[in-house]
């Protein structure tokens, strides 16, 4: 009876013993998972995705795993004269004169600007597909030991890339940048227009919004220059452009994987050339019509949206810090893409 019942004493605690053991592993297991999700905060949520790319379509000839997340940069609040002088060689207009108001000087607050463009892996891990022409396939391969994935996205719109940037936000937990209609959903939006939109042209910035939005021409400039004047922000030596940009010298009619040049003072890669990037802005001939000298966020209408920085099949020119152009909001291009603020 007794030895009974040591016995059972002895199973039961047998039993108490791998319970507690159980419970401290499983503990142990949260802790290390909580550990990682606070390391995934601080650098960024991500994202992975598997995906084809096909010939024609999104994809390469074998599924990849790839994973998003997009690295920023913390750029200071600051002041700075936006545009170029008359006298800067190669200038391309009057649409990149100085503001009158305030002797040309703009005030901006503190961003978080995108470290690289916005690339083909972070679109497909958000949207599900790859709308770009240089998406790896046949005759379309990257340059040597480039990762098709990490090229720009390209042929997006500018109503294209405000869904991006409305869903992403929603995947992180963030509060969307833009509301059309009342409504910050882009489902509720309807299909993406490959022509003129009123109704998606009146879209408005959700004022204290902490997502993800594109760069006003103002803060696109201020990031390029980071403290410069000079015709590109490494200085004015044109010889020494190929370390920065892929542009019409070297960028062989294609786009290359992001990071790959040297980048500016600040940190931010490809702000010449490789392909030109989205703004908020309506285009405009005047600074002076583009929202005063504090945060301005320019013209409140327009037929046009504001492009910077030039591409691969650009001229040194065309890829200047205080260069502009423009395009219709709807236009999907092999060299426009464009990369994200906060």
């Amino acid at each position: 009876m007794v030895n009974n019942l040591f016995k059972v004493m002895r199973v039961n605690s047998f039993i108490l013993f791998l319970f507690f053991l159980l419970a401290v592993l499983f503990t142990g297991c949260m802790l290390r998972n909580i550990d990682e999700i606070r390391e995934k905060a601080r650098r960024g949520t991500t994202y992975t995705v598997t995906y084809n790319i096909n010939e024609g379509t999104e994809t390469t000839p074998s599924a990849q795993t790839v994973s998003a997340s997009i690295e920023m940069v913390w750029i200071e609040a600051g002041r700075f004269t936006m545009g170029s002088p008359a006298s800067e060689p190669g200038r391309l207009g009057d649409s990149e004169n100085p503001r009158t108001a305030n002797n040309g000087v703009v005030t901006l607050s503190g961003f978080w600007m995108g470290k690289y463009q916005v690339t083909q892996e972070q679109w497909i891990a958000v949207m599900g597909s790859n709308p770009s022409w240089y998406h790896g396939g046949s005759r379309r391969e990257p340059a040597t030991g480039e990762i098709p994935g990490r090229r720009p996205v390209e042929q997006v719109s500018w109503y294209d890339a405000i869904v991006f940037c409305n869903r992403l936000s929603v995947m992180e937990g963030l509060s969307p940048a833009y509301r059309i209609n009342g409504n910050t959903d882009p489902a509720v939006w309807g299909t993406v227009p490959t022509i003129s939109n009123t109704t998606w042209n009146t879209v408005q910035i959700v004022t204290g919004s902490d997502g993800y939005r594109l760069p006003t021409e103002a803060q696109w400039e201020y990031a390029c220059r980071a403290g410069t004047r000079t015709r590109w922000n490494f200085g004015e030596t044109e010889s020494q452009l190929i370390n920065y940009a892929w542009y019409g010298v070297n960028g062989n009619n294609m786009t290359h994987q992001v990071g790959i040049k040297q980048p500016n003072a600040w940190g931010l890669y490809d702000m010449h050339g490789n392909v030109w990037e989205w703004c908020w802005d309506w285009y405009t001939t005047s600074y002076n019509n583009a929202g005063g000298s504090d945060n301005p966020q320019g013209a409140v209408s327009g037929i046009y949206r504001v492009i910077r920085g030039g591409s691969w099949g650009n001229s040194a020119a065309s890829v200047r810090s205080g260069s502009n152009d423009y395009s219709n909001p709807y236009g999907r291009y092999s060299f426009i893409g464009f990369r994200l603020l906060r």
